[in-house]
């Protein structure tokens, strides 16, 4: 198996880094989408239609779009026997890190949906960075491997 995904090295990777671009773009939408929803009332045609964004942006991209950067990203671990280097453990967490955000923020817009507002404007601007400074960390520890 190791052999095959090895053979396949390049398509693995492609694809793990196009994934991760439309992962990352949904996740810096999300946040940005959930402002625009805080200038509709609960229950009003405008939070019916942003609700029904954000539903969509997290079923079509973001969810699979996490889940092939996962499948590819440990396939190409895999193959090219990255396990033992403490780089890709540091990547690891940190994009463990992310998924845990991608979860939460998904909360957040599953109440929005259901008329909470559980975030305010200033909240949703400021966490909508942390992907990425989280990506800025990551693709240093990619392509300099410090350890």
């Amino acid at each position: 198996m190791q052999d095959l995904l090895l053979s396949i090295y390049q398509f693995l990777k492609s694809g793990h880094v196009i994934f991760m671009v439309f992962w990352l773009a949904g996740l810096f939408m999300l946040p940005r989408q959930c402002i625009y929803m805080l200038d509709h009332a609960p229950g009003s045609e405008g939070e019916a239609k942003w609700a029904t964004r954000m539903g969509k942006l997290r079923k079509i991209i973001l969810t699979p779009a996490l889940i092939i950067v996962w499948v590819l990203g440990l396939s190409m671990a895999y193959a090219g026997g990255h396990f033992a280097f403490g780089w890709l453990h540091a990547k690891l967490t940190l994009v463990l890190i992310l998924t845990g955000y991608h979860g939460w923020l998904v909360g957040q817009t599953k109440k929005m949906a259901r008329g909470e507002r559980p975030l305010s404007e200033t909240t949703l601007r400021m966490i909508g960075e942390v992907p990425g400074l989280l990506l800025i960390v990551i693709v240093l520890l990619v392509y300099l491997k410090p350890f």
